[in-house]
């Protein structure tokens, strides 16, 4: 096996506000998407001043950023990706992930130098592929997300060094093969392998026989139905030495329709573990209160998938599609006066005088405090901030900084 490698944590950017939360958090490099050609469509996405912008700011930290462009393209897609392509090559993107080698053969068209990073939708599950796409030019491949540890150490053995191995290790699955799926197309006439999925396999689904219709019967007998297409989320924070082991070069958190919430607690949760790895590789140990970070944001309940067995009925939530919520996200701030010890917080959910709150930040543990003073923008006392994205001054129980959040439980 190769030698070890520092493990990149990579966080997805499903916007402008996401992409800054996630540098700041820890991430060493992040993914976005453009207004186009991404298979997020549901994303808010980046247009190209803000992928400019995006861009410049990454790298103002030393940190990476690599454009989703993973759709199949049909024919009618490609003079317009041509045209974008153009548009956005200035712009000193460090990777493209993509899935369609036409796309890829059009992406080196017009930038030949471009770095190329083979999406999870292409299916990689054996050495031998991987090191086909090696041989064209690929740099890295994001593996398909139904191999195991041993079948990752397998291609990491089998491949030449300089192939980088990207793998999920954190957020929501796809039933369908390494995400290729026609459910939502052949059900709502949305493409998921063109950036439109309406995630038909997280509704609720009942047994109709041909000769009787109209006659629902329950998969299982209960009066919920069932939702036997509904995987668990991925979390592997306890298992780092383990996908160090495999070989795998970067660690991929899903989620750029998820909030700037999720992405700070997961990058945030993530840091913790891969830095305290990094300090004392022999004497790592998993710490329960990084699962406990991870499960105050919604979540459904966690498997492993399939880095250890092949997933059976447990890695299943038959009984509900509906997200574990404990916690409200309620503020981001925007600035701090440590001269009065007062924050400026741009509201996101409703904040009342006498709430106990989390508060917590890049790098930093959470602390407890209770709301005891509250200022609207002219400096008036407010005993509430009930409207989405009011700016609020709150005094802060200990010091704080721009990008710290304020949660409670719900």
């Amino acid at each position: 096996m190769a030698e070890k490698r520092r493990p990149e944590l990579l966080a997805p950017a499903g916007d402008l506000e996401k992409l800054k939360i996630a540098v700041e958090y820890g991430a060493d490099a992040v993914y976005f998407g453009g207004e186009l050609f991404s298979l997020r469509a549901g994303a808010g996405n980046l247009s190209v001043p803000e992928i400019r912008e995006g861009t410049e700011y990454a790298h103002q930290r030393g940190r990476k950023v690599y454009m989703t462009i993973n759709i199949f393209a049909h024919n009618e897609d490609m003079e317009q990706l041509e045209n974008y392509l153009k548009e956005i090559a200035p712009i000193p993107i460090d990777g493209f992930i993509v899935s369609d080698p036409g796309v890829i053969w059009q992406i080196w068209q017009v930038m030949p130098q471009a770095e190329i990073h083979l999406s999870t939708q292409a299916n990689t599950t054996n050495y031998a592929s991987a090191a086909f796409w090696h041989s064209m030019g690929v740099k890295r491949i994001v593996t398909a997300r139904e191999l195991s540890f041993e079948e990752i150490r397998g291609i990491r053995d089998h491949t030449p060094e300089d192939m980088e191995i990207e793998s999920f290790v954190h957020g929501a699955m796809c039933i369908s093969y390494s995400g290729r799926c026609l459910l939502s197309n052949f059900m709502t006439h949305r493409d998921a392998n063109r950036g439109a999925c309406s995630h038909p396999c997280r509704w609720k689904y009942a047994l109709v026989e041909e000769q009787r219709p109209g006659e629902y019967i329950p998969v299982e007998e209960d009066d919920r139905g069932t939702y036997f297409f509904n995987s668990k989320d991925l979390c592997m924070i306890a298992h780092i030495p383990e996908l160090v082991e495999a070989g795998i070069d970067s660690f991929k958190i899903e989620g750029r329709m998820k909030s700037i919430f999720y992405v700070a607690v997961t990058v945030g949760a993530y840091r913790k573990a891969i830095d305290a790895y990094l300090q004392d590789p022999e004497g790592w140990q998993y710490e329960p209160k990084w699962m406990e970070e991870l499960c105050k944001v919604s979540h459904r309940d966690f498997t492993t998938g399939f880095y250890f067995d092949k997933p059976g009925e447990s890695e299943q939530n038959y009984g509900t599609s509906n997200y574990i919520k404990e916690y409200a996200f309620l503020g981001l701030v925007k600035d701090y006066d440590g001269d009065t010890g007062l924050a400026t917080v741009e509201q996101r959910n409703k904040m009342v005088i006498g709430d106990r709150v989390e508060v917590f930040g890049p790098g930093a543990d959470f602390f407890e405090q209770e709301l005891t003073e509250m200022l609207d923008e002219n400096g008036q006392p407010i005993e509430s901030a009930p409207h989405a994205q009011q700016i609020v001054k709150i005094r802060m129980e200990k010091p704080v900084d721009a990008f710290f959040m304020l949660r409670k439980k719900a």
